[in-house]
Parts: structure tokens; C-alpha cells; sequence
């Protein structure tokens, strides 16, 4: 037995070394970029942050309150078929409360704590952002608005607020309880466990039946699109071709026309008909115009026989 004992200890050393996740505070380490915007290069940043401006509708700040949020993997084990979560899914605080929150990311990827819905002349994009790769810690400072209102709280890394990593916040009392909060509120889909390996099976089979049938119909679709184009290309070919063919023969009949009347005439000759042309075809036309416009008017103003 006792010369196991240096192996067993190694092992109890080393498990004892990899449990104990050492989580480094980058709080201290962020650069105020302004507008709220705090960030360091190694994997945090804060957006959104105001520790000192009231929103609109508080007079003073109501309380200052302190709350840490945990986030990672072994959160989520209580939530069958979750994969992330907070610690806590459910936050509640007076309206008016200047509110800082330490995040305490547990896992070796990056998570999020952001809040949505907060007031956009106060909040770049109505939210309030804690982010950092873990382990680690990040904290910032929000004062809330006034009335009673429910935002929401996730991770909007991809996947992570969908497997689980998502809360509710609730100033004064809230106004609901927004959906899939994980162990508050029912999710919109429900993952059946009941399920065999032939249902498993059959539901795949089904599903690509499905994504079959939806590519033939846009395959189909498709096809139908380009015969349309191609179809009105043609008819603007055919309207083309027969505009040209009615140019070309009124232009050689002109052409016929004036060259008989032109012959044996010098450039400036021809020039100066061409004009005394122009000019009595566009009496004609102001003569023609004038005479439907008397017309007209003249129709209107006929007194009718008693």
C-alpha cells in the first residue's frame, strides 16, 4: 500500500490543480473608449456603461445595488437538454437603481451578460453589454429606468442564449414573464425524450422528404423564372426587329423622295428647301393644333336651346 502512496498523491495534487480555476479580474484593465464603451485587448469589454446619468423619469437614484451573475456549462445541468446558463435566471430591483454587476465567466470560451430594451437616448442600441472569454470576471455599472418593465438577459454569442444562457430582469414588477426562461417560464419548444430510435429515424426520414420536396419546388420556381426572362427577351427582340424594319423603310422611301426633289442641286440649295421644309410643316402643325383647341373650347362654350 505504501508505495502507492506518491501516485495516489500526484493524483489528488493534480485533480485538486484543475479544479481550482484560477478567474482573473479584467475589470481593472479596461480602457475607457467613451460613449460608455470600455474595453482591453485581451478579452473584455463593457458597453453601455453609465454610473452617473439619470434616465429620464428618475429624480435620484432610488438604491445602489450589487449582484453577482455566474455563467458557464455546469450551470445549464439542472435544465435537461440545456448546454450554457446563468446561475441565476430571475433578477429584481426598485426602478431608478444604479445597479453594478460582476460577471463571472466559469467556462474556456467567451459569454455575454446583455440586457435589451433600456433607453436608447441613454443606452447605444438600448442595451447593456458585460462580455469576456473565461475564466474570468468583468464588471459594469447600469442605473435602470423608472416604471415597471421585464428586459431581457442572455448570451449573444451564437447557440448560447438557444441552449440556454438566457434570464429575465424585472424593474419594479415587471410586466410578464417573457418566454423559455430556463426554470421560470415553459419553452416555446419542447424537447420530447420519449421518442424511440424508430420515431428518431422516421422523423429524419420525414425531415428530408421535406428539405427534398422544398428543393424540387425551388428548382422548380427557378426554372419558371428564367423561362419568363427568357421569354420576355424575346418579345422585346421581336418589338426590336420590327421597329428597326419600319425605320429602314420609311427611311429609304424618304430618302427616295428627297433625292428626286434635290437633284442637280447645290449643298446650300438644298439646305436652305430643307429648311423652308421644316418651317411650313411646322406651321401646319401650329395651325392644326390651334384649330382643335378653337374647337374644343368653342364645343364648351355652345349655349344649349332652352
Amino acid at each position: 500500500m505504501l508505495k502507492y502512496l506518491p501516485a495516489i498523491s500526484a493524483v489528488v495534487f493534480f485533480s485538486a490543480s484543475v479544479s481550482a480555476v484560477e478567474i482573473e479580474d479584467h475589470t481593472k484593465m479596461l480602457m475607457d473608449h467613451g460613449d460608455g464603451h470600455l474595453m482591453e485587448m485581451s478579452g473584455g469589454m463593457v458597453m453601455g456603461q453609465n454610473a452617473d446619468k439619470l434616465p429620464g423619469g428618475c429624480d435620484s437614484i432610488a438604491e445602489t445595488k450589487e449582484v453577482t451573475v455566474h455563467a458557464g456549462h455546469k450551470y445549464s445541468e439542472k435544465f435537461p437538454g440545456r448546454m450554457f446558463a446563468f446561475d441565476t435566471q430571475e433578477f429584481n430591483f426598485k426602478p431608478c437603481t444604479k445597479l453594478t454587476v460582476h460577471f463571472v465567466n466559469e467556462d474556456k470560451i467567451r459569454h455575454q451578460w446583455m440586457m435589451h430594451g433600456l433607453p436608447k437616448y441613454l443606452y447605444p442600441k438600448g442595451m447593456f453589454h458585460l462580455e469576456v472569454t473565461g475564466p474570468a470576471k468583468i464588471s459594469g455599472t447600469l442605473i435602470l429606468p423608472p416604471g415597471d418593465k421585464t428586459y431581457l438577459v442572455h448570451c449573444d454569442i451564437a447557440q448560447h442564449m438557444e441552449k440556454g444562457m438566457k434570464a429575465q430582469l424585472k424593474v419594479g414588477d415587471g410586466d410578464g414573464d417573457l418566454p423559455s426562461i430556463p426554470g421560470v417560464t415553459a419553452p416555446n419548444n419542447v424537447d420530447d425524450y420519449n421518442a424511440g430510435m424508430p420515431e428518431v429515424f422516421a422523423a429524419a426520414k420525414q425531415t428530408d422528404l421535406d428539405i427534398a420536396a422544398a428543393n424540387e419546388a425551388l428548382a422548380l420556381a427557378e426554372a419558371a423564372k428564367k423561362a419568363g426572362k427568357a421569354a420576355s427577351a424575346n418579345q422585346t427582340d421581336y418589338f426590336t426587329s420590327g421597329t428597326m424594319v419600319i425605320g429602314l423603310a420609311l427611311g429609304l422611301i424618304m430618302a427616295a423622295a428627297f433625292g428626286k426633289k434635290f437633284k442637280g442641286k447645290t449643298i446650300a440649295e438644298a439646305t436652305a428647301e430643307s429648311f423652308a421644309m421644316l418651317k411650313s410643316f411646322l406651321i401646319f402643325v401650329k395651325n392644326l393644333v390651334f384649330r382643335l383647341v378653337n374647337r374644343i373650347f368653342s364645343s364648351k362654350n355652345k349655349i344649349q336651346p332652352e
